[in-house]
């Protein structure tokens, strides 16, 4: 019998096989495609590495090599870290039998005194006409097949969605989003969204959204209303960018833990309704962030060691990975608002950042969120270069209560972007004043 039985090798899995391991118990891990999961493989590393990389005229074939090469660095480095710290990886698929045994598709039966669902998320299919056509194809599909499109139609405009589109609009491709809900990027700030859809239309992208997708038909071409008028948009590839679903079905067989469409319930410490199974990551829903994963990875392992975790598992950030990049963390002013929170803003415009006017001085503010009474940061939504890098510091001050006050006292280094949330302290500051 092992400790500790792992079902899902992504960004979760991999971070609480680690420290379980390295803590002594014996740990293995069950993973029937590559290890890192969906965001090593099929995510966030590879569409990073293309986003790095596209530009008009580049080389399409090499651009793809260089993806290859990138995941397979990191998945070969994670093999290895597993295999040193000694945790038995099994390249099967399995499934849960009872509160402490699995069995894997060669009908071995495996126990463990604890198991963690870490599966992860597929994308999630769109219930219209077409989606099975020649031409049509979700963001796994599309990452497997790096090539030049005269017309990229993307049905979706979350941040799967975006952040392709800019691949291939940065490497000079017709790319089209169709979104239903009124903004792009809509679970972040209103003003990132407005930013966002800005630069992407600076970029060729044509946007529509509050749109409504009736079918995709051969050719491809997609059918949807905007506006009150139809349209048919004919593409060499569509995209279903739509969002993700739990990867839980089929995962149970004679047990039964607790869900909530598909997704695991679970306690302040990550127990489903079976006390000895514990699931973190997209099967339990919230954030569908690889960070996120890991940090609940982390933590369950602690509490199997019998350690009171040091990671914390919220507030979590958010990027998006486009020119200039967004990143937000914690509550935005509206929010704040509908909770009943009194709340200021302060904001810098990047306009005069000497950092940013180097780098080619494009449009990017910086906002922070403070509580009216106490001062404390509630908040930061970031547009600009390195936002992805700055949210780090926003976070760590969300996470620890810092006031207004306390975040204006280290000195930046000049000339960088960090400089931004200075200024934006003191804004923020200054409408705290004006608000007594």
């Amino acid at each position: 019998m092992h400790d500790l039985l792992i079902i899902g090798g992504g960004p979760g899995g991999c971070a609480a096989a680690l420290r379980a391991a390295r803590g002594g118990l014996s740990v293995a891990l069950f993973e029937p495609r590559q290890v890192g999961g969906t965001c090593l493989n099929r995510g966030c590393i590879p569409t990073k590495a293309l986003l790095h990389g596209a530009k008009p005229g580049c080389d399409w074939s090499q651009l793809a090599a260089e993806k290859e090469s990138v995941v397979a660095t990191l998945r070969s480095g994670m093999e290895k870290q597993l295999k040193a710290a000694k945790v038995e990886i099994i390249p099967a698929q399995a499934v849960i039998t009872g509160p402490n045994t699995l069995r894997t598709a060669d009908g071995t039966l495996w126990e463990g005194r604890s198991i963690l669902v870490s599966v992860g998320s597929l994308p999630a299919p769109l219930p219209i006409p077409g989606m099975d056509l020649p031409g049509v194809s979700n963001s796994d599909g599309l990452l497997d097949d790096i090539r030049p499109r005269d017309h990229l139609l993307i049905i979706g405009g979350g941040v799967i969605g975006v952040e392709l589109a800019w691949v291939w609009a940065s490497a000079g491709c017709r790319v089209t989003i169709v979104e239903a809900l009124d903004r792009l990027i809509a679970n972040l700030d209103r003003e990132l969204s407005q930013s966002l859809t800005m630069e992407l239309k600076k970029a060729g992208v044509t946007v529509y959204t509050g749109a409504s997708v009736a079918e995709i038909q051969p050719g491809p071409a997609v059918r949807f209303t905007h506006k009150g008028e139809e349209h048919t948009l004919a593409a060499d590839t569509v995209l279903v960018a739509a969002g993700r679903k739990p990867a839980t079905a089929g995962l149970f067989d004679g047990v039964s833990p607790a869900m909530d469409r598909g997704f695991l319930t679970v306690d302040g410490q990550f127990r489903t309704s079976i006390p000895s199974i514990y699931a973190i990551g997209d099967a339990i829903g919230g954030a569908m962030l690889a960070h996120k994963a890991e940090a609940e990875g982390d933590v369950v392992a602690h509490l199997l060691l019998g350690k009171t975790p040091l990671r914390g598992t919220s507030p979590i950030p958010s990027c998006v990975y486009t020119d200039p990049e967004l990143a937000q963390v914690g509550l935005t002013l509206d929010e704040a608002k509908a909770r009943n929170i009194p709340a200021v803003s302060g904001k810098c415009v990047m306009g005069a950042n000497g950092r940013t006017l180097i780098e080619g001085g494009k449009r990017g503010f910086v906002k922070l969120v403070f509580h009216k009474e106490t001062h404390a940061l509630l908040g930061g939504q970031l547009c600009c270069y390195r936002a992805s890098d700055l949210i780090a510091e926003l976070t760590l001050s969300v996470s620890l209560g810092l006031t207004a006050e306390q975040l204006l006292r280290p000195v930046r280094p000049h000339p960088t972007f960090a400089e931004a949330v200075t200024a934006a302290v003191e804004a923020g500051l200054d409408a705290l004043e004006r608000s007594v």
